[in-house]
């Protein structure tokens, strides 16, 4: 079958394509999915590049994406080293072409949107991800890729795959954000990053749930966020953002900041959360490595949730919500899989809204 394959840590000269890889064999409980298209996220930068390295304390810039590391960097995001070759790519639609043994022969020929999260129910609940789709085991970066049977969630939708495909990853993580904040009806919400897919997937979701959105990214996204439904927008880099928050919602501060930049404007959003108020986090586009000021945390009574992946509840409650169309897919530009990286070069510049997909 056709793949792109990384071939170890660096730039993305690591990337190669092949159309010499055996097809895949669904193992017991398992099926195999023939890929309709496959949306690019940053964790498959970050595992390429060794970014997930405790040793590494930049953040993800155009430079380090394209050109890697050359300080040996090489833990994914469990701390375990990714064996090569390894294909990437998490957020997979496409449909069942055979199955396993033990697995429902009924099943082939269904789409499905599949869950990238392979997890040990024997663990505890936040700790059930033991493997990626893309990290520790071949991703959608290809014409087939094998997964379990649990993980791939029949969808019903007139969605293309290309569309379907900008929702696992981005949507699924920005939903359990949501969720482990406990975001309500009537709370206003700021949402760093928002122009990114994250970003893009938490304004709708917590449209949804029926609160204020408040978006923060670069200026030139402004049109386009308030577009997608945000409330209010502040420009990341106005050199007062807590201030120009605290004019749209007042000292009061705001209820929950969902955060996926993290770095130099971590500390501000704290500040800007209201007593008792909640931060939520599951990227640090901005940096790994930031400061705290502890009275922040302790004396006004913050709930802080960093998120690694969802439950399997939450995506199965994704799926749903695609079904239903409360959420609208951002597909910004499709790409042949033989132009990977091509695609990565575009996700670096970080001038886009929404996502890019790749289709085999």
């Amino acid at each position: 079958m056709r793949a792109v394959v990384l071939t170890g840590h660096g730039g993305l000269d690591k990337l190669v394509s092949t159309d010499e890889l055996a097809t895949p064999t669904p193992q017991a409980g398992e099926v195999l999915v023939r890929v309709g298209a496959c949306g690019l996220n940053n964790t498959e930068v970050n595992t390429r590049t060794g970014w997930y390295d405790s040793v590494v304390e930049s953040s993800v810039s155009e430079e380090l994406g394209v050109h890697g590391r050359d300080d040996g960097a090489a833990s994914s995001w469990n701390q375990a080293s990714v064996h090569f070759p390894r294909i990437q790519g998490a957020a997979v639609v496409g449909r069942i072409a055979a199955v396993g043994h033990g697995a429902d022969r009924a099943r082939i020929g269904e789409r499905v949107l599949v869950d990238p999260s392979v997890r040990d129910e024997d663990l505890p609940p936040r700790a059930q991800l033991v493997e990626y789709l893309g990290s520790e085991r071949d991703g959608g970066f290809a014409e087939y890729v094998a997964v379990p049977s649990i993980n791939a969630h029949v969808v019903d939708s007139p969605l293309s795959d290309a569309e379907l495909a900008t929702f696992p990853c981005s949507y699924d993580t920005a939903e359990e954000m949501l969720e482990r904040a406990g975001l309500s009806k009537g709370e206003t919400i700021a949402i760093t990053g928002a122009a990114g897919g994250v970003g893009t997937a938490l304004i709708q979701l917590a449209l949804a749930r029926g609160a204020h959105v408040i978006a923060i990214a670069g200026a030139a996204k402004e049109s386009r966020l308030r577009e997608l439904g945000a409330h209010d927008f502040v420009p990341r880099d106005s050199g007062v953002l807590r201030e120009e928050v605290e004019e749209l919602v007042g000292e009061r501060g705001v209820d929950v900041v969902a955060d996926v930049v993290g770095g130099a404007m971590f500390d501000t959003v704290l500040k800007m959360l209201r007593r008792g108020g909640r931060y939520t986090t599951a990227g640090a586009i901005g940096g790994p490595t930031t400061k705290i000021d502890l009275r922040d945390l302790i004396y006004k009574d913050l709930e802080m949730y960093g998120i690694t992946n969802p439950t399997a509840l939450t995506f199965t409650r994704l799926v749903e919500i695609v079904q239903t169309g409360l959420v609208t897919p951002l597909l910004e530009e499709a790409f042949p899989l033989s132009e990977l990286r091509t695609a990565q070069e575009r996700l670096l510049k970080r001038t886009h809204v929404g996502k890019y997909v790749i289709v085999p």
